[in-house]
């Protein structure tokens, strides 16, 4: 079974139910508390009553600074709604680590940015060195990834479309919330992944529902393509892509063909004053709530509840 891990500002909890026992470990950074799964099994077994789980402030378990590394496009109803005809070459890109944020804390969208995405991904946290040239086989999950956790790779898609930057719309502050659980796996409980089912509400509206079956390329195919120029560390993380149900959906075809047909200038202006009218953008005062955990709750990664908010 996986062991549910907790960072707060008073260092490493071990989650039990509806509470937690603190690890007694001098890790600071997530990949030296993964150097210290002894230190986590014996606060598993301790027997401790611990702390209740409510009271305590949760933190990203990822640590930074670490490589924060995406995939596009990789769940079939994300490709279907994104105007793609079949699977869509495996594509990865980078996110600035300075954008993860912690489960609780608010999506603080940018002045400059109308329209703020959301995207659920199951984020695998690494747990060994994936050198340049390693090939990973479903046997060999265990001995790269650590442990999963929830992310939302928040998106500002007016900068992503017209300047076709993902870096930098995907990279402010806030937008990577991480948390609250590090779930840490067992070599068995890999078996049971494909069973992750992510879903993401807005204001209690269920926007994206699906499982890990939808995914297109895969966590062992995904390491082995990254690996061809990518090396990753203990600690790093590996976001997997976003199932269909985001604000931003491909214009109809006609649509798509007129548009391609004019200015660059005047096509993205016709397109946001159309996405103008789409009610599914985020707006401060919004929250968004995000579980991923299989249904007999095997693996279960805990409940992300973020508020947006307008920056200063």
């Amino acid at each position: 079974m996986s062991t549910n891990v907790l960072r707060t500002a008073d260092g490493w909890w071990v989650v039990l139910g509806d509470r937690a026992v603190p690890v007694d470990t001098k890790a600071v950074t997530t990949a030296e508390l993964l150097a210290d799964r002894p230190a986590v099994r014996e606060a598993a077994a301790s027997g401790e009553p611990g702390t209740p789980v409510a009271d305590l402030v949760a933190l990203s378990p990822v640590t930074t600074p670490c490589r924060v590394v995406a995939q596009m496009v990789n769940y079939r109803s994300h490709a279907r709604d994104s105007g793609f005809k079949g699977d869509v070459p495996p594509t990865f890109f980078r996110k600035a680590s300075g954008s993860v944020s912690g489960p609780g804390d608010a999506v603080v969208r940018p002045a400059h940015v109308k329209f703020l995405d959301y995207e659920i991904e199951l984020g695998l946290v690494m747990g060994a060195p994936l050198p340049v040239g390693s090939v990973v086989e479903e046997r060999d999950l265990p001995s790269y990834v650590a442990g999963l956790v929830i992310t939302n790779d928040v998106s500002a898609r007016e900068v992503q479309l017209t300047k076709t930057q993902f870096y930098e719309s995907k990279s402010y502050p806030t937008f990577t919330p991480t948390g609250p659980y590090l779930s840490l796996l067992e070599p068995e409980d890999f078996a049971h992944l494909l069973d992750l089912r992510l879903k993401l509400s807005v204001n209690g509206e269920l926007r994206q529902d699906r499982t890990l079956a939808d995914m297109i390329v895969r966590p062992a195919q995904a390491l082995t393509l990254l690996a061809r120029f990518q090396t990753l560390d203990a600690g790093d993380l590996l976001l997997t892509g976003t199932p269909g149900g985001t604000a931003l959906k491909a214009p109809p075809k006609a649509v798509e063909k007129i548009g391609a047909l004019l200015p660059p200038a005047v096509k993205w202006k016709a397109f946001f004053k159309s996405q103008a009218k789409n009610p599914h953008y985020l707006s401060p005062g919004d929250v968004i709530t995000a579980t991923i955990a299989t249904p007999d709750g095997r693996i279960d990664l805990g409940e992300q509840r973020t508020p947006v908010a307008a920056a200063n």
